[in-house]
């Protein structure tokens, strides 16, 4: 289960390794071990500039998934999950909002990017939504038992 980081940005400090080992544990806890998971850590300014290119909206966004997958499906179809990127400035700015350490933010974003490119997307309709923040809780819940990000925080709240 390999979960490869590259840390494109230079704002805060990350642990590279402790992250990994989160990754791995999501893509444990979602039985897809033998999946390989690409993982950019990256700024507001390039995560923008991809924003636009691949989606065509203008503006910085937390994070963006780009699947390896060349099916609309639930399971990848080859040991090549995927690409997230993180942006670490909106990361750092929202975990305050969200009463959760950067650390806890990016981990919150990594499982949203992750679901994503297994197929979950919560702006197809309201019940997809729902399905998508209740496996965002289950999952933050099992890495950071009793931890709970604040009700304003989107990905999580209902």
């Amino acid at each position: 289960m390999p979960v490869f980081i590259n840390d494109d940005h230079k704002d805060h400090f990350i642990n590279i390794e402790l992250l990994k080992t989160r990754g791995e544990s999501i893509l444990l806890i979602l039985e897809h071990e033998n999946h390989e998971l690409s993982v950019l850590l990256s700024d507001d300014k390039n995560i923008r500039a991809l924003n636009k290119q691949y989606r065509g909206i203008d503006q910085t966004t937390d994070v963006l998934s780009f699947s390896q997958s060349k099916k609309e499906e639930t399971e990848p179809s080859s040991h090549l999950m995927g690409d997230v990127v993180i942006s670490t400035v909106t990361a750092k700015r929202q975990a305050s909002e969200h009463g959760l350490t950067l650390e806890e933010e990016i981990v919150l974003l990594l499982i949203h990017g992750t679901l994503h490119l297994l197929g979950f997307d919560h702006e197809r309709s309201g019940e997809e939504a729902y399905q998508m923040k209740k496996k965002t809780q289950e999952l933050f819940s099992r890495i950071f038992p009793n931890k709970k990000p604040h009700e304003s925080c989107s990905l999580y709240s209902d």
